[in-house]
């Protein structure tokens, strides 16, 4: 690995609050005919544990997205790399995405998937950083909101580096 990295989150930190938002979407999506969509790359660690998190049937699809590049600044472009493989119609989805700090992305995929009729869309996000919000996005359940710092680690990358750290951390250049 190019840089060192200092933890900000334990996994220990990540185990515990993911397991509290799958308790919690669990009491809110029983019954229903419930979707995850996991946003790629960088949440897939993330919607991966929070799916064994929630004690329901449900089924999950991916969508992939690029909007950084291999730097550390959001170029405010959404690139949609890979769409969902099936409709969305009628279903309850949450969409589960790492990180909203612009809230650019996560503002361009409701837009979108508003457009195919879910009965529901609300959002899940691992990490906020409200001080580099562009736009504010409405964000149903948050595993933490952070400072704002370039962060890697649990499925977040600086240049694909870093995704199986199993926490949250700073590079330290």
């Amino acid at each position: 690995m190019p840089f060192p990295v200092s933890p900000l989150l334990s996994k220990e930190a990540i185990a515990e609050r993911v397991k509290e938002l799958g308790a919690q979407l669990r009491a809110d999506y029983e019954g229903k005919n419930f979707l995850i969509v996991c946003v790629l790359k960088g949440s897939f660690v993330f919607a991966a544990d929070l799916a064994r998190a929630i004690d329901l049937p449900l089924r999950i699809d991916f969508l992939g997205t690029r909007s950084y590049g291999d730097g550390t600044e959001s170029s405010g472009v959404v690139q949609i790399t890979q769409d969902l493989s099936r409709p969305i119609e009628d279903v309850h989805v949450l969409l589960v995405e790492d990180i909203v700090d612009s809230g650019l992305t996560i503002a361009h995929l409701i837009k979108l998937l508003r457009t195919r009729s879910p009965a529901s869309l609300k959002v899940c996000s691992l990490l906020h950083k409200p001080s580099r919000a562009k736009i504010e996005v409405p964000i149903d359940y948050l595993g933490f909101t952070i400072e704002d710092r370039f962060v890697v680690g649990y499925g977040l990358d600086h240049a694909e580096l870093y995704r199986n750290l199993p926490f949250i951390g700073v590079l330290t250049p």
